[in-house]
């Protein structure tokens, strides 16, 4: 089992950048791959980016291709989302969450965080 907590998120102005960051706990974080999800007010939550257990494999939205960049560092137990150039249409809840399916883009992860509130203002 893992546990994960997000923080990072906050307000930005529309081409600002905000780096979140979600800590897991355990000593397995290597065993799992990792993915950013998003929920705005009214929508379904949908991945945003994800990443293999190694790090040497991500997928992105394409709405966030070139604006976003995941990434892990498994000494540090953490999975990182850079976010450049935002959008106030990124606006939303972004959750981290981990998966023990080999193939990071297959639906169903295990193990959520609590989420951190990403608000760009036009």
């Amino acid at each position: 089992q893992v546990q994960l907590v997000e923080s990072g998120g906050g307000l930005v102005q529309a081409g600002g950048s905000l780096r979140l960051s979600c800590a897991a706990s355990g000593r397995t974080f290597s065993s799992y791959g990792m993915g950013w999800f998003r929920q705005a007010p009214g929508k379904e939550r949908d991945r945003v980016a994800a990443i293999s257990r190694s790090g040497g494999s991500t997928y992105y939205k394409d709405s966030v291709k070139g604006r976003f960049t995941i990434s892990r560092d498994n000494a540090k137990n953490t999975v990182y989302l850079q976010m450049n150039s935002l959008k106030p249409e990124d606006t939303a809840v972004y959750y981290c969450a981990a998966t023990t399916k080999l193939v990071v883009v297959t639906p169903g992860y295990d193990y959520w965080g609590q989420g951190t509130q990403v608000t760009v203002s036009s």
